[in-house]
């Protein structure tokens, strides 16, 4: 979309869930932009403070609610956490159709983003986000403020980019935790079931459970029925632990998606959701409800006790000191900010090939017209990936 900001000066903001690398992301966007003397300010906690914008009585205060960056951002580039720190507010979850847009019984807070920016000087946007981030990018954009996006999530489950920054930074974390835990299973005869971060997708599980050879990986992208059967799961979570004990090996790590809670019968699925609808994965304990299923079903069969242990990984995941690949993919994508800009390319997520040559993907591409939801990402049932985890899951022929 071409468009000519209005203002000289540039908006960055950091919005949803924490991600490695997210100060390289900050960094290097607002260096490029000042290498250029264009003027950056940097939003604190999202949109949290913008939707709320009265122009009437503005309360937007410098070094409370915004600051104008300069080149003291480079000292935060390789830090862990969010130096513009970040909200789940969520100025568009009245927006259910195009027509909302333009409701201004619905729009409120947009436009009130829109009066904020007016009142700051700021004639373009750069969003930092998840899908649902990039659902506001797409709202403003629409009506007609240009708006970069740059995506964010350690689930990769982002459509359009082959690798979302911080991922496998999370994937790194993660296995180190589980390598330690096989370990200790390993000393005591005990069993694992790890619950990681990923929502509906599998990547996180499937990558850090192959690195840390987990004997089992289970993601949604595993279950074909509607509704999780849990007493089928659990039995094959048995089934396994057995397996392993006849062939001498009565220990292991076994990774599920938190995913998983999405199916669950409503007898056990949390209702409590977050402020854009989602379900609260951790208040769900998935990896607890196999546990005390296998347990029992093991007694069953065997007669026997089995210690099963349940283990969340996921916040550790999201501030964990980036990894190099992370840190040169976020610097990239900052780059792709203040390149599209200089080219006048607004309404585009800003993304990358497989060698780090940079493309700027449509919102039209990537949100559906008509129900203004993203396109995600989830790892396809026989793709190589997904044949790998597979295949690498515990079989009693191995040694």
């Amino acid at each position: 979309m071409q468009l000519k900001p209005k203002h000289r000066k540039v908006a960055i903001l950091f919005s949803g869930g924490p991600a490695p690398s997210a100060n390289t992301v900050i960094s290097a966007t607002t260096l490029n932009f000042l290498d250029n003397n264009i003027p950056v300010v940097g939003v604190f906690r999202g949109y949290e403070f913008l939707q709320d914008f009265n122009p009437h009585y503005p309360k937007l205060r410098k070094g409370v609610h915004y600051e104008e960056l300069s080149y003291n951002i480079t000292q935060v580039r390789n830090d862990r956490g969010i130096y513009l720190r970040t909200s789940r507010a969520n100025p568009g979850k009245n927006i259910k159709t195009m027509e909302d847009i333009e409701d201004p019984a619905r729009n409120t807070q947009l436009r009130n983003i829109l009066d904020a920016f007016e009142y700051l000087n700021v004639g373009a946007l750069i969003s930092i986000g998840g899908d649902d981030t990039l659902k506001t990018a797409n709202y403003l954009s629409i009506m007609g403020f240009p708006v970069i996006h740059i995506p964010k999530t350690i689930d990769n489950d982002y459509y359009g980019i082959p690798w979302t920054f911080g991922y496998w930074t999370a994937v790194n974390t993660a296995q180190t935790a589980m390598l330690n835990l096989k370990a200790d299973a390993q000393a005591t005869d005990s069993f694992f079931i790890i619950e990681l971060m990923g929502r509906k997708a599998g990547w996180i599980t499937y990558a850090a459970g192959i690195a840390a050879e987990a004997i089992l990986m289970i993601a949604l992208e595993d279950i074909e029925e509607d509704v999780l059967d849990v007493e089928g799961l659990a039995e094959r979570i048995a089934d396994t632990i057995i397996a392993r004990e006849n062939n001498r090996r009565p220990y292991g790590i076994i990774a599920v998606s938190e995913g998983l809670a999405d199916k669950l019968p409503d007898n056990l699925r949390p209702h409590e959701t977050d402020k854009h609808g989602n379900i609260l994965y951790r208040e769900a304990q998935i990896g607890k409800i196999l546990a005390d299923s296998a347990k029992r079903i093991y007694r069953e069969k065997t007669g026997l006790e089995v210690k099963i242990i349940q283990k969340q990984i996921g916040y550790e995941t999201r501030s964990a000191a980036p990894i190099s690949f992370d840190v040169v993919l976020g610097s990239m994508l900052g780059y792709g900010a203040f390149k599209f800009f200089r080219q006048d390319e607004f309404g585009v997520m800003v993304s990358v090939t497989d060698n780090f040559d940079l493309k700027a993907v449509p919102f039209s591409e990537l949100i559906d017209p008509e129900t203004l939801k993203t396109r995600l990402r989830d790892v396809p049932r026989g793709s190589d990936f997904y044949t790998l985890k597979e295949t690498l899951s515990y079989r009693k022929f191995w040694e």
